[in-house]
């Protein structure tokens, strides 16, 4: 997707669907003048979607105004659905369901994807337009280019960063394969499979989001309130409320947080009195792990969350 957000059209000049948002990759399908059939694919909360035999389809989206669609479980964001917007299950995975749905979207809107190189693109025998199910793309003037391999390794071992001058994710073995997501100025953002065992997972108790960003429950602050989430954040220091944190109680303990990482926002972790203990000997610039339960998702004066302080464990220290 080339702008910040395009309209999924159920038939070319057709009815407007939903909103895909920009970074989004779908796959390719019929071209059709200046418009490409695309699949919409990817994971809506179970709680938002309903049952429904209209039009051949499985499920609607039940929720108003409109439900977040996402690369995967607490994933990257596609699109935006409105409720009543027809999908076709493909899987589930506790509360999350797998759906897709096609529909078209103008090509100028489009740019390609790098293709893994084939054999039959290394001889010209075919494009990526003209493979169904491969990332979509505008079609070339030119059918003489060389197709990008979207498959690199690195050249050396070297770090992993959650974001570009971010913290540090991991290290990768020099040959590691990654497949090229996006490149920025010196930084590219890859995507990398593998198996690791399960006893060495970390495990989340029922109900605990993960991946949710502070960007997403002030975007929609009602939509998380009551629910438990999984954050890391920098523990800046402890405060006390006053008016401007209607939120909290008056006087009421709350830790002044940025994050979750790499977000460079603020967070209020509100401290009951059985937990003050716990962050008593906390250190500024800490770098803590916490289950909290979202109490408001934007503060109503300065647009921070809100969440009770449920379990803590410190990850770092300056």
């Amino acid at each position: 997707m080339t702008s910040e957000s395009e309209w999924l059209y159920q038939q070319p000049e057709g009815k407007r669907l939903a909103q895909v948002v920009k970074g989004a990759e779908l796959a390719g399908g019929e071209a059709r003048d200046e418009w490409q059939a695309v699949t919409l694919d990817g994971w809506i909360f179970a709680a938002s979607v309903g049952a429904t035999a209209r039009a051949g389809a499985d499920l609607a989206v039940t929720r108003a105004p409109e439900e977040n669609l996402r690369d995967a479980p607490g994933g990257t964001l596609i699109a935006r659905l409105p409720e009543g917007f027809l999908l076709s299950k493909v899987g589930e995975d506790h509360r999350w369901v797998h759906v897709q749905r096609i529909g078209w979207i103008k090509r100028e809107a489009l740019e390609a994807v790098a293709a893994v190189v084939s054999s039959r693109a290394a001889t010209g025998q075919a494009g990526l337009a003209a493979n169904e199910g491969r990332p979509v793309a505008a079609p070339s003037d030119s059918g003489s280019a060389p197709a990008e391999s979207s498959h690199v390794q690195p050249v050396h071992r070297t770090t992993l960063y959650r974001a570009p001058d971010g913290p540090e994710a991991g290290t990768l073995g020099q040959s590691t394969t990654l497949r090229v997501l996006s490149r920025s100025g010196d930084w590219t953002r890859v995507e990398i499979e593998g198996w690791v065992k399960t006893s060495d997972l970390a495990t989340e108790g029922p109900g605990v989001l993960v991946g949710i960003t502070a960007a997403e429950l002030r975007a929609d602050p009602e939509r998380y309130v009551g629910q438990s989430l999984r954050w890391t954040l920098q523990y800046i220091a402890i405060q006390q409320a006053d008016e401007l944190r209607p939120e909290i109680p008056a006087g009421g303990t709350y830790l002044l947080a940025r994050g979750p990482l790499p977000e460079r926002g603020f967070v209020y972790v509100v401290v009951p009195e059985s937990r003050k203990s716990l962050v008593a000997s906390l250190t500024p610039l800490s770098v803590i792990q916490l289950t909290a339960r979202v109490r408001a998702g934007r503060s109503h004066y300065l647009g921070n969350p809100v969440v009770d302080l449920l379990s803590l464990e410190v990850q770092s220290q300056p």
